[in-house]
């Protein structure tokens, strides 16, 4: 059974270098764009980035989500939405 199945941080040393496992770097990702986390952790999970395009990808959605929603605009729904989704509603 893998260590973040049982949910134990997957911590790896490698040559006196300390990796860190993709659900540690997941698990830290709001902190880390907050800059809330230690200098230690920010060099891991950056360093962990630049190798791990699964994690990046989920980086970068993550900065997108609160990009688009944390900038005060608001987006046109295109005609006849709101009808729409309200009849898609009314059948379930």
């Amino acid at each position: 059974m893998s260590l973040e199945k049982v949910g134990i941080s997957g911590v790896l040393r490698t040559g006196g270098v300390v990796k860190i496992s993709c659900w540690e770097v997941i698990r830290e990702l709001s902190n880390y764009i907050d800059n809330d986390v230690t200098p230690t952790l920010r060099g891991q999970i950056l360093a962990h980035l630049s190798g791990c395009s699964r994690c990046t990808a989920v980086y970068n959605g993550l900065r997108n989500t609160i990009t688009l929603t944390g900038d005060g605009r608001a987006f046109d729904l295109p005609a006849g939405f709101s009808q729409r989704l309200r009849a898609k509603l009314a059948k379930e």
